[in-house]
């Protein structure tokens, strides 16, 4: 509706409602509130962006046959439990296009059947291995295409872990945005190598679940009008925040998903800082950008501000209203939506489903998102079409071997003094609810809501039916039948009698299984609304432990967490003689801590995020209640790039075990750091323009050509279609103001379609930014020896000093996980390019490498610098 589409423009625009990427540190002072510029046009696809000249050849030869109603239909979601999936578009069954479905994602896929549960994405960060993580995103990816998903919502670079107690920070990788970049570029190609497309989630500043969205907050009693802005500057947006975004972008994501949240006081999905000016004009995303699920607000504001596809559709679920479908159909026709921009979300859509290796002979989705029942409504809201809905296809193939291997590897030991691995104990004691089953079934709580047993997987939107479920119980009992062991477990962290009496028996080696979880907003555990209350271990771990330790000399401690736990009242206790921090598994969880504990695996995790003593000391929290009256909260971001190991340097903060820290059975030696320095030309702003936006076919701007089809075709309650009720176009938009200049409300040059200069910072045909950013400047390398006894691998870890006096001590550069014999001395080997050694000028918009003296250091962790260089 035009009164609506209008309105909502000026929310992206105006000071009044908006907000800019300031670079001032104090972003917020109340009486003027943070603020993002307006940038337009909105970029369109670029023919010769490398790794996109194929895809966009065939997009375009598929899209100039399309109507404008098809057109429309690949935009627009079908609404909420209209189809299969958890997100669905219309088709094109003239030419063999299938609707799209859109399905959850980080951990498996969800609400299917035989399908495998994955390590979270902060578990295979703490594996610091390139390959692994490909390899689990190509499994996810393939299981996927085996499901008919179209597009697998993930993988996670937002949150990025700004706040310790963010409820879905396990859904990413790391607070630090070198390894979440590269664990996002891995997961991407995996994903799409596999035949699926992925998408990178969410764009950008999603770091809490708190005041997400404006229902979600009022049904927890919080009476706001607005959901919260972050409000991040412009430096810190491009030097922390972005990175990770701007390594899934040269990866070749399809696909970017936009925020709930507003940034600097514009609702992420209509910011067009974001979406045109960062994402699609500096950074050269070749693909389609598309809403979180309610996260659109406007109709014509959004289109031209660059979101390319709404989901699910509709404007609140089952309303059957959307701001696009029928109504960007009329924007199109009557010039509100410019022509180009509604070809250019088209060539997007179908360059992503192309560059995947897609077909238009794709299989049909074989799962319903809503049921496991095999037989139901094809459309479930509106509860027609009765057929199978449920082929109950098993795409698990092997990945039980790879989860276990993902597991293993990035389970990390904080603490060992000399307990593990074990060998063979006499008498094993387990304790803690969190060893055991959830006496329900595993998948008996809905997504997951809830913290019953072992916590192998955490709640909300990220995650999936469990094939199975292997306990630490079940595991090591099996272990220790083998072994000859004796076995009790006590599966309760408040049977403090029976505990009490077997872990002070003679002989008695304990394990306590501990936990901690969180999860998405809209549901809340014990009062976690999703973040996390505190960092404290739940079901009054922490006096478990105490207790247990007291009485028996040889406790150790498994955490299964979705981040970081404080630790301080009983890590250094001398009866506490390892601690294991075992993450969010997944559903091989028993065998993967059996296989370390016992060595059959030599740990090799390093922490992808720091272990404070008090939550205080990490400097950035959750934002729990509102505080600016009834409008948006605001959450300034003033600490800048400070987070995490950043923000302990800075502050000499105090901490318990660093980022990066990771014990092995064995040990390593290291030495001969040498630099190699390249000869990198002189970094060159980059200019010229872009190409004419193209069109790609006419359509016909006769209203009757657009009205809904014949008696005969069939109407489907509540599902959303790109045709017009009547031919009278102020009739179908029902607004009073319908026939206004489009001019007269949409931004300057929301229209325009000529050639448009080229950003200093962008790459031309180069998507990811500027070529020369990644032009090397020194190779590294390193000498590691196995001093131990058994074979092991090391992440040897790169950080660099930037020199200057508002950059962090250090900041992570690179790794290299290596695998060395006993006595065997290996070279691992590191780059550092432009951008590595750049900080981000917010006046000149563009990268600059200082003159302040550059420093390299390698070693195990953040704080265990082994080796150091000067850079000249």
């Amino acid at each position: 509706m035009k009164l609506t589409l209008a309105l909502a423009v000026l929310a992206s625009s105006s000071p009044v409602f908006a907000g800019i990427f300031s670079s001032s540190p104090q972003l917020n002072k109340r009486a003027e509130l943070a603020y993002s510029p307006p940038f337009y046009p909105s970029p369109w696809m670029n023919p010769d962006a490398d790794g996109w000249e194929e895809a966009y050849a065939k997009a375009k030869d598929f899209v100039s046959q399309l109507t404008l109603l098809e057109k429309v239909n690949l935009t627009t979601g079908t609404g909420w439990a209209s189809e299969q999936c958890v997100g669905n578009t219309g088709g094109v069954p003239r030419l063999g296009l299938r609707a799209f479905c859109l399905q959850d994602a980080p951990m498996g896929i969800r609400g299917t059947d035989y399908n495998s549960v994955f390590p979270s994405g902060l578990t295979a960060a703490a594996t610091w291995d390139r390959g692994l993580i490909n390899k689990r995103g190509y499994a996810m990816g393939a299981e996927a295409k085996g499901k008919g998903v179209t597009v697998l919502l993930g993988p996670v670079a937002g949150p990025l872990g700004r706040a310790p107690a963010g409820g879905r920070n396990w859904e990413g990788f790391s607070p630090d945005p070198v390894l979440t970049g590269v664990s996002m570029s891995e997961t991407i190609k995996g994903i799409q190598d596999a035949g699926t497309i992925a998408c990178a989630k969410h764009w950008v500043g999603n770091e809490q679940e708190h005041f997400r969205q404006v229902g979600e907050a009022k049904n927890y009693g919080y009476n706001i009008s607005e959901t919260l802005s972050s409000n991040i500057d412009d430096k810190t947006m491009h030097e922390l925040y972005m990175w990770p975004f701007v390594d899934a972008v040269r990866a070749g994501v399809g696909s970017v998903m936009c925020v709930y949240t507003q940034v600097n006081n514009s609702y992420g999905c209509q910011n067009s800082k974001l979406l045109n000016g960062l994402l699609k004009d500096e950074l050269g995303f070749q693909g389609f950008v598309m809403s979180d699920w309610q996260a659109q607000h406007t109709g014509a504001a959004s289109a031209v501000a660059g979101l390319d596809m709404s989901m699910p559709g509709d404007t609140e679920f089952n309303t059957g209203v959307s701001f696009w479908g029928t109504n960007l159909t009329l924007a199109v026709l009557n010039g509100t939506v410019p022509e180009y921009r509604i070809d250019d979300m088209a060539m997007r859509i179908m360059a992503a489903y192309f560059k995947v290796g897609k077909n238009l002979d794709e299989e049909d989705v074989n799962f319903s998102f809503w049921t496991l029942d095999t037989y139901g409504p094809l459309n479930w809201a509106a509860g027609k079409n009765i057929q199978q809905i449920n082929g109950h296809v098993d795409v698990r193939e092997n990945h039980g071997a790879l989860i276990r291997e993902i597991a293993a590897k990035g389970t990390v030991v904080l603490k060992n003094e000399g307990a593990l691995p074990l060998k063979k104990p006499r008498f094993l004691a387990v304790i803690g609810e969190d060893a055991g089953p959830n006496i329900w079934g595993p998948n008996s709580c809905d997504n997951r809501g809830c913290d019953n047993g072992t916590l192998a997987l955490a709640w909300g939107s990220g995650t999936a039916n469990f094939p199975y479920l292997i306990t630490p119980d079940s595991a090591l009992q099996a272990q220790a039948i083998r072994d000859g062991s004796r076995y009790e477990s006590v599966l309760s962290n408040y049977a403090w009698t029976y505990t009490q009496g077997l872990v002070k028996q003679a002989n008695a080696t304990a394990i306590v299984f501990v936990n901690a979880n969180s999860g998405e907003g809209f549901i809340s555990v014990d009062g976690n609304e999703g973040d996390r209350k505190n960092l404290t271990l739940w079901k009054n771990g922490d006096d478990l432990i105490k207790n247990v330790s007291s009485l028996c000399p040889n406790t150790i401690v498994v955490i299964h967490s979705t981040g970081p736990v404080l630790v301080t009242d009983w890590y250094d206790s001398p009866n506490v003689t390892a601690i294991v921090w075992a993450g969010l598994p997944g559903q091989e969880s028993g065998n993967s801590i059996t296989d370390v504990l016992y060595g059959k695996v030599n740990p090799s995790g390093k922490s992808p995020f720091t272990w404070g003593k008090t939550r205080e000391s990490y400097g950035t929290d959750v934002l729990y209640e509102p505080n600016n009256g009834e409008g948006a909260p605001q959450q300034d971001y003033t600490e800048g790039v400070f987070i995490d190991y950043r923000h302990f340097d800075k502050a000499d903060a105090p901490l318990i075990y660093e980022f990066g820290h990771g014990l092995s059975y064995t040990t390593f030696k290291y030495s001969n750091i040498q630099v190699q320095k390249s000869n990198a030309g002189t970094y060159r702003p980059t200019t010229g323009e872009t190409a004419p936006a193209p069109t790609f076919g006419n359509f016909s701007t006769d209203y009757d050509d657009y009205v809904f089809p014949a008696d005969d075709f069939p109407y489907i309650y509540q599902y959303i279609y790109p045709y017009l009720n009547v031919s009278d176009p102020k009739k179908a938009s029902a607004d009073p103001f319908y026939g206004e200049e489009a001019s007269e409300f949409l931004p300057p040059h929301a229209l325009d379609n000529g050639s448009q200069p080229l950003l200093p910072a962008s790459g031309k045909n180069a998507p990811g930014g500027n070529t020369q950013l990644y032009d090397v400047f020194y190779t590294l390398t390193a000498d590691i020896e196995n001093t131990g006894d058994v074979v092991g691998e090391e992440v040897a870890q790169l950080y660099v000093s930037l020199g200057g006096p508002d950059d962090p001590k250090v900041v992570l550069r690179d790794f290299d996980k290596v695998r060395i014999e006993p006595g065997q001395t290996v070279q691992a080997r590191f780059t550092l390019t432009r951008r590595d050694l750049s900080n981000w000028d917010p006046v000149t918009q563009n990268w600059f490498v200082s003159e302040y003296p550059k420093t390299a250091y390698i070693g195990q962790s953040s704080r265990k610098l082994d080796l150091e260089a000067k850079l000249d």
